[in-house]
């Protein structure tokens, strides 16, 4: 809607009808006659604006009378022909004409002719009218007097920045004591305020009657109050008063802030001091101005004038006059502050210790609530003067609040912070003796050390200086020297172990004491200094007591030891090092006594568990009073590699441990009678892979465990494929691809035997051949299985003949070019036999291929010489003998002839034809269960070579790589590389380099270098 400056008629004829308003002077002239009108002009036509008086005429467009986003300039001066005066007092010129009181209201938001109308960011105008009449008294004392009758509302101070204050309680105002007298309409001047939208909630206040709140259609009012005094312009306050007055005047308010702040202050005398503090910086009267004054640079710490000269206010520019007077302002009040601390100070040479602290508190609470409602009443001295200055970069100027908080530090703090920190420590010493302590007192001293540090730099900024240099420093000193007094004493009269419990309440009784009433930056320090005279004194006291404390397995004060030295540094290693030197001890203790209890026949599965209960019983310590820590589980892994590689056992054979480990897993992976749970099993496997990360020739597992994996695999006698499976995964885990390769070549070779085995039935089927026998082929790659060709010849009976010769030539037809040798001593089978007079059932004979040519003889006739069989079966002596010696054990056979009782040239066997068993099924294949002696010295001579062959290809590759290398290099990086598989001697790559210099893949330089020879 679009408004322009236009009169408002008084008459509402006028009004409605348009008419006598041909001119809006005339509509002003009828004001008077009826002075109960609310004599307030709004805006409703631009073109009556050249008509209206001169003193009438604004600067800014006619649209932005209520805008709320752009700048009013509204400059309305009084009428001289009417007899009432309208006033809009949102100019400082303007401000003379009224009381002091009223100025500030807008003072405190806008400075010059701006926001006049805003309703939505609580700018505000004042408009002022009254009825002129002689008043009774024209005297300034009068006009005072007549002012102190009349009701103010407790108007609330303006708001805190921020960033530099906290938020003060609600300023105690009060009413004046005489009550208000009512409003007369027809006499009685009003003064309307257009408040924001949500300050119209605050208002008004309880003290106001209602009567007096008028409500109008285009803004929510409030009537104020009522003059029935002279017209305003004659009323001289205090602040117009020449500067020493004005400041004797705030000096005043400013004392009454300052001591009787819990009495409260009246209206009159906040905004009267409020007023003040704006004359006096903008006063235009003839000041007092000190000559060096007027050219120093210096705004703040100037004093003692040399002389003064009365210089009329239009010789000098008035921001020049606003400035100086500012700084005048500011150096009175430093003078205020610092005689105010003197005071304060001698006070406080009567209190000691907690009466100081009492009196400290109270007066440091009292100060910054002062200054924080000072603050508000010179936020005019702030955002002009101060801001300037800070602007052009003035050093020690700072804004009214900060101001009181440096001269408190300077004046007062100087001189009493030594004693008010000696009663704090004498406090916190209390408490550390168990008494009852008012905490809450150091903590508000530690936050008022804290709110003194001020960045010189920067003032708006803080910083902890002050609290560290007068609070923190003496603090830690004190600390130490009575924790190193304690705990001296306290060691001397007890135990360590009552020691260690003493020191762990007095920690956690200082990082209570943080969070309780001390600052969090002393939080790292003291924990520190507590360390050091608890727990780094006497260190050397408790490292000695943590081996009898290993010895004793008392695992909670073993955990109280690591907690406690894990605060200094380097506390742990010494326990790390006993640990390390108990656990391998421990370790070789047990396989000494697994050892002496099992002799030279040591099971593997006894020698096995006894390292495991080693491994977990100090694993568990690790992590229970070691809190896992990775230090401690690395010499827990030094010890355990120590003691599994070097003790008892592996003095015959340094391959002992790998070996007895691969016959434990062959013994859980292998069928028996005494199967576990497939879940123990699993758990037991995990348990396996532990001691087998320890060892460290773990290419000696991998040639005994891929032996024991092709029998089971052979013979079909694994316990679970899923075993056998997850049992290589762990070893793929461990030692990468590599390591497992032939493993997993093996399952696949047995998997391709199934399905060619299920082709060669087909293929008997299509071809209408019938065979008696149920045989089953296993096709294994050369070179992924650990077996060797037969030693012996073998003449196969002729049963079984036919059906291999059949598979042979399947295999041939299917597979052109490729070459099957036979391995007999793998092969086996089961017989069953009819003869047994004693038994009504047959028995079933599981043997293997040269049990059962011998066995398919008796077939023929009931008796065999020993050359016979010899000349039948093609068998070497040692073979037969070995395959005779099972059959004649269980008495399937009966030997007779000759002198002695094992089989040989001149001996006779026979059937027994009463054999008995109490088995159906007997098994005599137990000639190949387990590996003699003579196959574990070929699997060793085996390893022996493979590692030649391992270190000569890892140097060709390294010199490959480097081209040239020293001696000394080549040989510790071979180390590195092989490490993962076996910890090579020194001399046997010594002997490999000689090998490769012989086969010209390696040539000697100068200098003890070694050259590639591509």
């Amino acid at each position: 809607m679009a408004r322009a400056w236009a009169i408002w008629a008084t008459r509402r004829q006028a009004v409605e009808g348009g008419r006598n308003c041909t001119s809006p002077v005339s509509a002003w002239r009828r004001l008077p006659q009826q002075p109960q009108q609310l004599p307030v002009v709004l805006a409703s036509a631009a073109q009556h604006q050249p008509q209206l008086p001169h003193h009438l005429a604004r600067t800014a467009t006619a649209s932005d009378l209520t805008s709320t986003t752009s700048t009013l300039t509204a400059r309305l001066a009084c009428l001289p022909c009417l007899p009432s005066s309208l006033l809009c007092i949102s100019l400082p010129h303007h401000a003379a004409t009224l009381p002091p009181l009223l100025p500030s209201l807008l003072q405190d938001r806008a400075t010059s002719a701006a926001d006049v109308a805003s309703c939505d960011s609580s700018f505000f105008c004042l408009i002022r009218s009254w009825i002129k009449r002689p008043p009774p008294s024209h005297t300034p004392a009068a006009g005072a007097a007549a002012l102190t009758k009349l009701p103010l509302p407790s108007i609330p101070p303006p708001p805190l920045p921020p960033t530099t204050l906290t938020q003060a309680p609600p300023l105690p105002l009060r009413p004046v004591s005489e009550s208000p007298r009512p409003p007369d309409p027809a006499s009685a001047s009003s003064l309307y305020l257009a408040l924001g939208k949500p300050a119209v909630a605050t208002w008004p206040p309880r003290w106001l009657p209602a009567s007096r709140c008028l409500r109008f259609p285009t803004a929510r009012t409030l009537v104020l109050r009522e003059f029935l005094d002279a017209p305003s312009s004659r009323f001289r306050g205090p602040n117009r008063l020449l500067t020493k007055r004005s400041w004797n005047y705030l000096q005043a308010g400013i004392t009454r802030i300052m001591n009787d702040l819990e009495q409260g202050i009246d209206m009159q005398m906040y905004m009267g001091v409020y007023t003040a503090v704006h004359n006096f910086c903008t006063s235009q009267k003839a000041v007092g101005l000190s000559g060096p004054a007027m050219h120093s640079n210096h705004r703040g710490g100037g004093h003692s004038p040399t002389g003064t000269i009365q210089v009329p206010i239009t010789d000098i520019p008035r921001v020049q006059i606003a400035h100086l007077l500012g700084e005048e302002l500011y150096n009175n009040l430093i003078s205020y502050l610092q005689a105010h601390l003197k005071t304060l100070v001698e006070e406080s040479k009567s209190h000691t210790e907690e009466a100081l602290l009492t009196y400290y508190i109270r007066e440091w609470n009292r100060y910054t609530t002062a200054a924080k409602y000072i603050h508000h009443l010179f936020r005019y001295l702030n955002r002009h003067w101060v801001k300037r200055e800070i602007d052009e970069g003035k050093k020690n100027i700072y804004d009214v609040y900060t101001l009181h908080l440096v001269q408190w530090r300077k004046v007062l703090f100087e001189q009493v912070s030594a004693k008010v920190m000696d009663a704090v420590l004498k406090l916190v010493e209390k408490q550390r003796n168990g008494e009852t302590i008012e905490h809450s007192q150091i903590k508000q001293v530690v936050d008022s050390f804290v709110s003194l540090g001020l960045d010189e730099a920067d003032p708006s900024k803080s910083t902890l200086d002050v609290y560290r240099y007068h609070f923190e420093r003496p603090f830690l000193a004190a600390t130490k020297e009575f924790y190193q007094a304690e705990s001296k004493q306290f060691v001397a009269e007890n135990s360590v172990v009552e020691y260690m419990k003493k020191a762990e309440t007095r920690l956690a009784e200082e990082e209570e004491r943080v969070s309780m009433y001390l600052h969090q930056d002393i939080a790292v320090p003291l924990k520190k200094c507590c360390n050091m005279a608890l727990i780094a004194d006497h260190s050397t006291l408790l490292r000695e007591e943590f081996q009898v404390l290993l010895d004793t397995d008392r695992e909670e004060d073993m955990a109280r030891m690591y907690n406690l030295l894990s605060r200094i540094p380097d506390g742990l290693e010494p326990l790390r090092t006993k640990f390390e030197t108990h656990v391998r001890k421990a370790g070789l203790a047990a396989v000494q006594k697994v050892q002496s209890s099992e002799g030279d026949k040591l099971e593997p599965k006894v020698y096995v568990d006894a390292l495991l209960e080693v491994h977990s019983q100090y694993q568990l310590l690790v992590k229970k009073a070691f809190n896992d820590e990775a230090e401690f589980t690395r010499s827990l892994d030094n010890a355990c590699r120590e003691f599994v590689n070097r003790n008892e056992v592996c003095k015959s054979a340094s391959s002992k441990s790998p070996e007895l480990l691969a016959k434990y897993t062959d013994v859980l992976l292998r069928k028996s009678s005494t199967s576990i749970e497939e879940a123990d099993l699993e758990r037991t496997l995990s348990q396996i892979m532990i001691v087998f990360r320890y060892i460290e020739d773990k290419d000696v597992f991998q040639k005994f465990y891929s032996r024991m994996l092709a029998r089971r695999l052979v013979h079909s006698n694994s316990s679970s494929d899923d075993a056998e499976t997850s049992m290589i995964s762990k070893l793929k885990e461990a030692c990468g691809f590599e390591y497992t390769n032939k493993l997993q070549r093996m399952f696949q070779d047995m998997q391709i035997s199934k399905d060619l085995n299920k082709e060669f039935g087909e293929h008997l089927a299509s071809v209408g051949s019938v065979s008696g026998v149920d045989s089953t082929f296993s096709i294994l790659g050369t070179g992924f299985w650990p077996l060797t060709p037969p030693s012996t010849h073998f003449h196969p009976p002729a049963e079984i003949s036919t059906e291999i010769e059949r598979f042979a030539r399947f295999y041939k037809h299917k597979h052109d070019g490729r070459k099957l040798t036979w391995l007999w001593h793998l092969c086996k089978g089961e017989i069953r036999t009819g003869y047994c007079k004693s038994s009504k059932t047959p028995f079933t004979f599981q043997v293997s291929i040269y049990q059962m040519a011998i066995l398919l003889l008796f077939n023929e006739k009931d008796s065999y010489t020993y050359e016979d069989m010899l000349s039948a079966t093609q068998l070497s002596n040692e073979v037969l003998d070995q395959a005779l010696a099972v059959i004649l054990k269980a008495k399937v056979l009966l030997m007779s002839g000759g002198s002695g009782d094992k089989p040989g040239p001149g001996k006779a066997f026979s059937l027994n034809y009463d054999f008995k068993n109490k088995k159906i099924r007997v098994n005599l294949n137990l000639g190949g269960v387990k590996e003699t002696k003579q196959e574990e010295a070929e699997t060793n001579k085996t390893i022996e070579e493979d590692r030649k062959l391992v270190l000569q290809s890892a140097i060709v590759r390294i010199m490959k790589a480097r081209k040239k290398m020293k001696h000394t290099q080549l040989v510790s990086e071979t180390i590195n590389q092989i490490r993962s598989r076996f910890v090579p001697k020194v001399g046997d790559i010594k002997k490999c380099i000689e090998i490769l210099l012989d086969k010209e893949y390696l040539e000697r330089l100068e200098d003890d270098e070694l050259g590639y020879l591509a």
